[in-house]
């Protein structure tokens, strides 16, 4: 017998790469991002990455660590000369500032990344000035919204929530 704790969130074990297209919520041009864990407790968030296609996930600086995992392609950040290849780890500091892309540079078209993000994402201009922002409540927002556009329903997102 499974006994649950009062106030503890069930555990999450899904497929990571779903077999349903819905599922994966439009970010920027040729980007998207598949949930796994929204924590509205501590502010972070894992999700799936994915570029298609080739393309960027525009200049942003985060005021807390990242860590990533690739699972598929490669990507790059343009303010590096390192490529994050198929099995690399990445470790993104706090305060650093980059643009990642997907590209023939990269030697890649596309790309799936895991990525366990603390915090936010900022999002600065080339003078490092403020021009939007995600966090975890963001981020469930943008679910709900895709979701109950196409057909999934807005609680789809409910399930990663914690």
């Amino acid at each position: 017998m499974i006994v649950q704790l009062p106030g503890i969130q069930p555990e999450i074990a899904i497929q990571a790469i779903p077999d349903d297209e819905r599922v994966w919520v439009p970010q920027a041009p040729e980007v998207w991002f598949r949930p796994l864990l929204l924590n509205t407790v501590t502010g972070s968030w894992c999700n799936l990455l994915r570029v298609r296609r080739a393309g960027v996930l525009s200049r942003h600086i985060h005021p807390s660590w990242v860590t990533g995992y690739v699972i598929r392609g490669a990507w790059r950040y343009l303010e590096h000369d390192w490529v994050a290849t198929e099995g690399s780890f990445v470790y993104e500091p706090p305060g650093e500032i980059h643009t990642l892309v997907v590209d023939e540079q990269a030697g890649a078209t596309e790309m799936i990344t895991f990525f366990n993000i603390h915090g936010a994402m900022v999002y600065v201009d080339a003078e490092g000035q403020v021009t939007g922002y995600e966090d975890v409540f963001t981020k469930i927002a943008m679910c709900r919204r895709h979701y109950a556009e196409n057909g999934l329903g807005e609680a789809f997102v409910d399930q990663f929530v914690r």
